[in-house]
């Protein structure tokens, strides 16, 4: 079935086309908006089929048809922790390990493939699979994923996200990493900082420190691959477990980095909206050790 939006039009739009409310109110994309054109029942406008061209009155009422649309990739049963979950929203805490879509190096076993399955079952077969942001393969964490155009349209580049880290070394207070990030080997992954790159920032706020390391809360401001890995090995301080960049390897085989949290207003309810992940268990228990304690008494956002 698809995602039924109803508006309402008020007296800002009166005389206005229908397509200066979709832009404007609604924030639909382009693309959605022509997808929608194409349907005979993608924009009801009172009751009947509307073109973008239409003028309205205050008082009219919208009525938008998102269609379901299929899976791309196929479901593979995977235990998921479900943080949060909607109609137009899903938020799972990825375990790490665990890639977010398919690659060359990994069909099937991916957060993608785990998600699908979980939709196809039951009551829940509604929605497509639309991450909103990554994480990379080791990094734990909240993951937001839309589960139609209109919600992912809606949230693109509209959500907060707040890290935690175990880096190796010490920290006191807070501050901010502004250092270009580039790609030395078209063929790698690997980054590295350097004038020739795309500008980074990484605020970062230190919580407690012990035997060499830093447990700190992080809030980027630009979204590079990799950025606070990136930074953070740059500084001579790598983050623990990621031998990638020079960090100390653990039995865990990935960097500890977890996103904690998302913020964003809800795409159709408007609510704000905070969604905590609780971090992996072997995460958590050097968090604590590193704050002698104090785990739960540690602030709960930036400064």
């Amino acid at each position: 079935m698809p995602r039924r939006l109803e508006f309402k039009i008020g007296k800002e739009y009166d005389g206005r086309k229908v397509v200066h409310f979709l832009r404007g109110e609604a924030q639909l994309s382009v693309r959605l908006i022509t997808k929608l054109k194409q349907l005979e029942d993608g924009i009801m406008l009172n009751g009947n089929h509307a073109r973008t061209i239409d003028i309205l009155k205050a008082g009219d009422f919208i009525c938008l048809n998102i269609p379901q649309e299929g899976h791309t990739v196929e479901g593979l049963e995977f235990p998921l922790e479900i943080l949060f979950e909607d109609a137009d929203l899903l938020v799972v805490n990825k375990p790490p390990g665990l890639p977010i879509h398919p690659t060359r190096k990994h069909q099937g076993n991916t957060l993608a493939n785990a998600v699908a399955w979980y939709l196809e079952q039951g009551e829940k077969a509604a929605g497509s699979f639309r991450a909103l942001g990554r994480l990379d393969k080791g990094t734990s964490g909240a993951v937001v994923c839309a589960l139609n155009r209109y919600a992912a349209s809606r949230l693109d580049s509209k959500i907060k996200k707040t890290y935690l880290a175990i880096v190796g070394g010490v920290y006191e207070g807070e501050g901010t990493v502004d250092i270009p990030i580039y790609r030395p080997d078209p063929i790698r992954t690997k980054r590295a900082c350097g004038p020739t790159g795309e500008r980074a920032v990484t605020h970062w706020r230190a919580l407690a420190a012990k035997d060499g390391m830093t447990l700190m809360r992080i809030r980027l401001e630009t979204g590079r691959t990799h950025q606070i890995r990136v930074h953070f090995a740059h500084l001579g301080t790598p983050l623990v477990g990621d031998d990638m960049y020079g960090g100390k390897k653990t039995d865990q085989g990935h960097q500890f980095l977890h996103c904690e949290s998302q913020e964003f207003d809800h795409p159709v309810t408007g609510e704000k909206l905070t969604i905590r992940a609780p971090m992996p268990r072997a995460m958590e228990d050097l968090a604590r050790h590193i704050s002698g304690g104090l785990f739960e008494s540690l602030p709960q956002d930036m400064a």
